[in-house]
């Protein structure tokens, strides 16, 4: 047996706590293998809006609980001194294979492929008792720990107005999310196939309690799921998906390019044309203040609702 850490070990050591923490304990088998485990069960946040009476685990946890293992591997190396910010700079390959939900023990496994140039390439995945439900090669690097030096931009284009494709109010009539996991506050502009969302980022949300003062920054994982929302927003609006569900299948790649603070206004473009399949798979990008933050390339399936 490998050292065992415990939930509080992953605190110390990962300066995540929670609604965000996604290991119940960890087991260090050599430097480069590790194995985690999370007990998922109803009471937890993100069951109660994904989705309301056909609960599931957000395939973008799965990514969170995969990303947190790998940098209690390689987190020392890449920041002996632990004064910067290790984190998410790619995601590739990411497959969602089986759902897990309430009840289900996931288990998380993390093989470092490679650290080098500052940069370690980490081979993960995640399992339940009926086999591999996720799997992903993610790539960590190390930046200084920022806060935002100036003030977000004046109104522009984007915010909301009488103009908007579509409000709140119009998202929740499909859209199967809820809160704490709607993470698309309206449709900004729709163009055909092209659709703009668009989520305001607080610190008042729950998930930023997670994080210590010096690093409150939106994780990339649920970056991830904003897309995700947005082109879930395209394709059900359509009024041949009434009463569908969208779900998130795979990221072929998606990389991250700057940190988003509390205060920031996230704009999401992605278009998404449609398909003979029940399959969908587009590309898009999400700016702040007109800057490129991430860029992601996705597929999901379009199914029949919970009845």
């Amino acid at each position: 047996m490998g050292t065992i850490l415990d939930a509080a070990q992953i605190r110390e050591l990962l300066h995540i706590r929670y609604p965000m923490l996604m290991l119940d304990r960890v087991e260090i088998e050599s430097p480069t293998q590790l194995t985690g485990i999370r007990n998922l069960t109803m009471n937890e946040l993100f069951f109660q809006g994904h989705f309301p009476g056909h609960p599931i685990l957000p395939g973008v946890m799965q990514v969170e609980a995969m990303r947190q293992l790998a940098m209690l591997a390689v987190a020392k190396e890449l920041d002996p001194s632990g004064s910067r910010n290790v984190y998410m700079r790619k995601l590739e390959s990411v497959k969602f294979r089986k759902p897990n939900l309430p009840g289900d023990r996931m288990k998380v496994s993390a093989e470092v492929e490679s650290i080098e140039n500052g940069e370690a390439v980490i081979k993960c995945k995640t399992a339940n008792c009926q086999g591999v439900t996720c799997e992903a090669k993610i790539t960590l690097a190390v930046r200084e720990k920022s806060r935002p030096e100036t003030m977000p931009c004046d109104y522009n284009e984007f915010d909301r107005n009488a103009d908007i494709a579509l409000d709140t109010v119009g998202l929740l009539a499909f859209m199967p999310h809820r809160y704490p996991f709607l993470l698309t506050d309206y449709i900004a502009k729709r163009d055909g196939d092209q659709v703009t969302s668009v989520k305001n980022v607080s610190g008042g949300e729950e998930l930023f309690q997670a994080y210590e003062d010096d690093c409150k920054t939106f994780p990339e994982s649920l970056l991830c799921e904003v897309m995700a929302q947005a082109g879930c927003a395209c394709v059900l609006s359509r009024p041949e998906n009434a009463g569908k569900i969208g779900y998130f299948m795979s990221i072929d790649s998606a990389e991250f390019f700057a940190p988003v603070y509390p205060g920031d206004q996230m704009v999401s473009h992605i278009g998404l044309p449609p398909s003979k399949s029940r399959f969908g798979k587009g590309s898009g990008e999400i700016t702040v203040n007109g800057k490129l933050v991430m860029k992601i390339t996705l597929m999901f399936a379009i199914v029949d609702g919970a009845k």
